[in-house]
């Protein structure tokens, strides 16, 4: 649960003062995250993370210069840390390690609304960072080639896979959202819906299983990607 920003304030003001001079870009990105953490990506603010830091507001703006520029930084460092913890795709076992990519992905996401709201949803990368995401694809669709794919459906196959994951994070993240937000009303699409066994029985025989209607769960992303990860193999048996 988030943390209110006026409570975070009462807590950040009773840390000792720094020094002046006495702080760099990395402890400011380093404390933006922390208090991100606490606040939300929303929720910080330049004063909020000077007293967070125990620094005048200047020293921050000295190294950057809007929170726009502090953003940039914390999404570089956070893509850094995506892409570590993403495994390779690997030809010689295709099916299997793009699988395990994309699990990663979308369990590394999930583990952390920080990278989600910073990556997928703000979506504002360096040109470092891009060129470091294109790098990262480069690599997976090669090894989808050298499985057999064309270059171009070995493209759309880690394009489609990218797509899954990343809407089924966002979606997520927006339902957590939402429900933080929500007034006893539906968080989301799906919880819109009143189904009715009478009128629609299938829709009842199958919700009373555990599937749910559009719901970024485990249930739907595994069932997306199989079909793509088996249209995949079907385009490399035609070619054998």
């Amino acid at each position: 649960m988030e943390v209110p920003a006026v409570a975070k304030q009462a807590t950040a003001e009773k840390r000792q003062r720094r020094e002046r001079g006495s702080i760099n870009p990395q402890d400011i990105i380093k404390g933006a995250f922390e208090l991100a953490e606490e606040v939300g990506i929303d929720n910080l603010s330049m004063p909020l993370l000077g007293k967070h830091l125990g620094v005048g507001v200047t020293s921050i703006y000295w190294y950057f210069r809007k929170k726009d520029d502090l953003l940039n930084a914390m999404t570089d460092r956070a893509l850094r840390q995506y892409v570590f913890a993403t495994p390779y795709v690997e030809a010689k076992d295709w099916r299997e390690t793009l699988r395990n990519h994309a699990r990663t992905m979308r369990k590394t996401f999930l583990g952390s609304p920080i990278l989600t709201d910073l990556i997928l949803i703000r979506s504002a990368l360096s040109p470092r960072a891009a060129r470091a995401g294109v790098q990262e694809m480069e690599k997976a669709i090669a090894s989808l080639v050298e499985a057999g794919l064309s270059p171009e459906d070995a493209f759309d196959t880690y394009s489609a896979v990218s797509v899954h994951v990343r809407g089924s994070v966002v979606l997520h993240r927006l339902h957590e959202k939402n429900r933080a937000a929500a007034d006893n009303g539906p968080a989301d699409f799906e919880e819109g819906f009143v189904i009715d066994p009478e009128s629609a029985p299938l829709l009842a025989q199958v919700t009373e299983k555990g599937h749910r209607i559009a719901a970024a769960d485990e249930k739907n992303f595994e069932y997306g990607l199989e079909c793509i990860l088996d249209h995949a193999e079907r385009l490399i048996a035609r070619k054998s």
